[in-house]
């Protein structure tokens, strides 16, 4: 008919069918991946419960046989430790300028790590990006700030890891690779190298180049702090498997010693497993192979199962006071 205006073929199938459109490669593999890796968890976490169930008996009796002032001192040193970890970002946020009070980087730091519990941990430097925005800091410093954080948290805690190698040689020598990080860790910490790489990233992401360069105090503060956290650690470990050893086969002081750089490795292995909730399966792996050297493999199995229960209570508990503390900061800023 004369007027009509002309339409685009359509694809079709020999019978005249139009071809329905597939599926996006990009959204294809994402649905792949986000299914892998929730195979995976259930994995770890199937194997895990397995291990226990097999041994339960002498899991049971172990956690019969903690007393509680034990199990309190122990949940001491880790909160310690944990609430350690906002003055650690507050320290790597420092160094490129940009200040905020204790109160905001609690808010910020604590609340963004439960983003840990969800498998691939991106979620938690997204969290904390946007909880410094409402802070005051710009996404890019927000995000470097917590990207610097976990750089520092690897190297400290490799460093405190290297205390639990010869333990670890014995048991479970697959995991000293993870020790080959731990040089380029430490060249990276350097103010000028870590700069360059900073204003490297910020590029790519079409940032502006940090106005300065690093502060090298502020990183050494900030190492020192992350350092003083593994200890505390370390010692709540101790703690724990004090309750069961009387007399030690060891020394106290190398009981400690291996005790600080079990949970060093430990969080290290937690942090490579980054597909992982919170890296559970890795820190325990590491936590009951450097306990054997020491206990049987029944009693450091729960004592593995005791620590995870402690830090994540902790990690819970600490984010909800660091968001109630950042209310009332601001109710009262708003009254005066």
């Amino acid at each position: 008919m004369t007027g009509d205006v002309a339409r685009p073929p359509t694809t079709s199938d020999p019978a005249g069918t139009p071809a329905a459109p597939g599926p996006r490669p990009s959204a294809l593999r994402g649905v792949l991946l986000t299914w892998g890796r929730r195979v995976v968890v259930a994995a770890v976490i199937g194997f895990a419960l397995l291990q226990v169930v097999r041994e339960w008996d002498e899991v049971s009796a172990t956690l019969r046989q903690l007393p509680w002032p034990h199990v309190l001192l122990a949940v001491v040193a880790v909160s310690g430790g944990v609430l350690l970890g906002p003055l650690v970002w507050r320290a790597a946020l420092a160094a490129m300028g940009p200040r905020v009070g204790v109160t905001d980087a609690a808010k910020i730091y604590l609340v963004g790590q439960l983003g840990k519990y969800v498998p691939g941990s991106v979620v938690a430097f997204v969290l904390q990006m946007e909880l410094a925005r409402s802070a005051g800091v710009s996404r890019a410093r927000g995000l470097t700030a917590s990207l610097l954080t976990a750089g520092v948290a690897v190297v400290t805690s490799l460093l405190a890891g290297l205390l639990a190698v010869p333990a670890l040689a014995d048991s479970q020598p697959a995991l000293l690779w993870l020790f080959a990080l731990l040089p380029v860790g430490l060249a990276l910490l350097h103010p000028t190298v870590l700069t360059f790489v900073v204003d490297r990233l910020l590029r790519l992401s079409r940032q502006p180049p940090l106005p300065q360069r690093l502060a090298g105090r502020a990183i050494a503060r900030a190492s020192g702090l992350s350092l003083l956290v593994y200890l505390l650690y370390g010692i709540h470990l101790f703690v724990l498997v004090d309750t069961l050893l009387d007399p030690w086969p060891i020394n106290r002081a190398l009981a400690l010693v291996l005790c600080v750089g079990t949970m060093g490795v430990a969080m290290t292995a937690g942090v490579v497993a980054f597909v992982l909730p919170s890296g559970i399966g890795a820190r325990e792996v590491v936590i009951v192979g450097a306990l054997a050297a020491v206990l049987p493999y029944g009693q450091a199995l729960a004592l593995a199962v005791v620590s995870r229960v402690v830090f994540t209570v902790v990690e819970l508990v600490s984010a909800g006071v660091a968001t109630l503390a950042a209310q009332l900061a601001t109710r009262r800023a708003a009254r005066a």
